[in-house]
């Protein structure tokens, strides 16, 4: 149960100080700034196509479809909680985030021109939110399976690559994207407590790979 707590509080307290920070000066943290500064140098039209094309898999293009292929999967395998659980946090997160970038009205930044430009405010990100969800729910439902190990390397590969889009688009501050995956670990750890109560995850027995 402590490292159940841990995971939940410290990623909140993380996303708290953030959260505060960018309230107090929403344009002009030093990293913030540095970070976007070390990363477009770098820019290059082949590199442009290749992060347009797989920034949209943190959400419409990935995350989403896979999400609601998972529910139906858990729904025709009867899994019940696992389908109500993944339900609640892509939906859940979604919400969440367009709460929060409504609050806090956060701008874009305008270092350079933005390849694909957005309207919406900045904190947190929403495809770090999304993706992060995403990856966390995978690793909790298969908390007691031999899948956690490749789905730790893989899906923490799979965010970072969709944050590093988000930077190198020139669409969010390196403090949005740490803000949603610190929020996004927070909040998939809390509803896993609502929904299979006592565990953190379903039981080996209880996952969607698992067999009848």
């Amino acid at each position: 149960m402590k490292q159940i707590l841990l995971g939940l509080v410290c990623p909140l307290l993380v996303f708290a100080l953030l959260a505060v920070l960018v309230a107090v000066n929403p344009n002009v943290l030093t990293w913030d700034i540095s970070l976007l500064r070390i990363i477009h140098p770098y820019a290059n039209p082949r590199l442009d196509r290749v992060a347009a094309i797989a920034t949209d898999f943190g959400t419409e293009l990935g995350v989403i479809p896979a999400t609601l292929l998972l529910i139906a999967l858990a729904l025709w395998r009867q899994r019940w909680r696992i389908a109500t659980y993944l339900s609640l946090t892509l939906v859940g997160s979604s919400l969440l985030n367009r709460t929060l970038k409504e609050l806090w009205h956060r701008a874009r930044p305008a270092l350079w021109e933005a390849l694909k430009p957005h309207l919406d405010f900045s904190f947190p990100s929403g495809h770090a939110m999304s993706s992060m969800t995403f990856v966390a729910t995978l690793i909790l439902i298969n908390w007691n399976t031999p899948l956690r190990p490749w789905m730790l390397i893989y899906g923490s590969l799979f965010v970072v690559i969709i944050g590093w889009t988000r930077l190198y688009l020139g669409v969010h501050f390196p403090s949005d994207i740490l803000a949603g995956w610190m929020l996004s670990i927070a909040f998939a750890i809390g509803m896993s407590l609502i929904v299979f109560r006592e565990e953190p995850a379903p039981n080996a027995a209880d996952s969607i790979a698992s067999e009848e």
